[in-house]
């Protein structure tokens, strides 16, 4: 009798949690109910490049298995060990950046449109993430116009420098994190860039946001921190960002209230959720592929 080939644990969760993804219809309003846990669990099998330093759960994530065990990415063949080092009993990135060119071709293998959160546990625009495998990932994106994908960043000033070397398909969301006012200095680099969606990241909310400028921005998303050592959060800077996203016409979304226990405190605000979704816009004039 034949026996069947050995497959370990993590491959076979990570192929069972991606026939559950797989279930997920493809409409929009589908994904603005489910938007931010269904991306977080689609970015293990995306351009993973190793864990920015100022992620401060990704390493541990990592090390667990969260990050990579799904097996969809070739930096699971690597092994986590390779950019993590344990620290105090905890794990912390070692500084190494891993470039995952297999991944590049996943999303070409999904013909059923997803919600994509590129890099959730790193950042593409690292000083260390060449402007050539940036433009690979970009021609990836572009190339599978079924797909939404949002990328998230820190490094502001830097996508902003190269930003008209870059093709910016409609697709393509791009978004920055505002923890308090010292960051809405990256809103403006965000409006100077060629992206066609462009999002705020207000979270882990640290301190009020009263004077947003929010011109020629499409989505705002509010939460608060979450786990152990959470830092608290005002509900009246919650209020405020909402008001302003009403007065602007931008769409809102609140993420949690956070703390200890996330799932305790929920995610209601003055009686309801906020899952407001910005409609996908299309190029007027795409530009051609550099």
């Amino acid at each position: 009798m034949r026996r069947e080939r050995w497959v370990p644990r993590e491959a076979r969760l990570a192929h069972a949690r991606l026939a559950r993804l797989q279930r997920y219809p493809p409409d929009v309003d589908v994904a603005a109910q489910h938007c931010l846990n269904l991306q977080f669990e689609i970015v293990h099998v995306m351009f993973q490049l190793g864990l920015k330093s100022d992620c401060r759960y990704a390493p541990t994530y990592a090390r667990k298995g969260r990050g990579w065990s799904n097996g969809a990415s070739s930096v699971t063949d690597q092994g986590v060990a390779s950019f993590t080092r344990i620290s105090g009993g905890r794990a912390k990135w070692n500084g190494k950046i891993v470039l995952d060119r297999k991944a590049l071709q996943l999303p070409k293998t999904w013909k059923r449109g997803k919600t994509i959160f590129v890099n959730s546990m790193s950042d593409l625009f690292h000083d260390d993430v060449p402007l050539e495998f940036i433009r690979e990932v970009f021609s990836t994106m572009a190339s599978t116009p079924q797909h939404t994908y949002q990328v998230l960043t820190k490094r502001a000033e830097r996508v902003e420098s190269f930003s008209s070397e870059l093709v910016w398909p409609s697709n393509v969301w791009l978004g920055v994190s505002v923890e308090n006012e010292e960051f809405e200095w990256r809103i403006d680099s965000l409006r100077r860039t060629d992206a066609v969606v462009k999002f705020l990241s207000l979270e882990p909310l640290l301190g009020p946001l009263d004077s947003l400028n929010l011109e020629d921005i499409d989505w705002a998303i509010a939460g608060g921190e979450s786990g152990p050592g959470a830092r608290p959060m005002n509900a009246e800077w919650v209020r405020s960002i909402r008001d302003q996203c009403n007065a602007a016409n931008v769409a809102f979304h609140f993420k949690q209230w956070g703390g200890v226990n996330k799932k305790k405190t929920g995610r209601v605000l003055d009686g309801r959720t906020w899952d407001e979704y910005p409609a996908r816009k299309l190029n007027s004039e795409p530009r051609p592929t550099l």
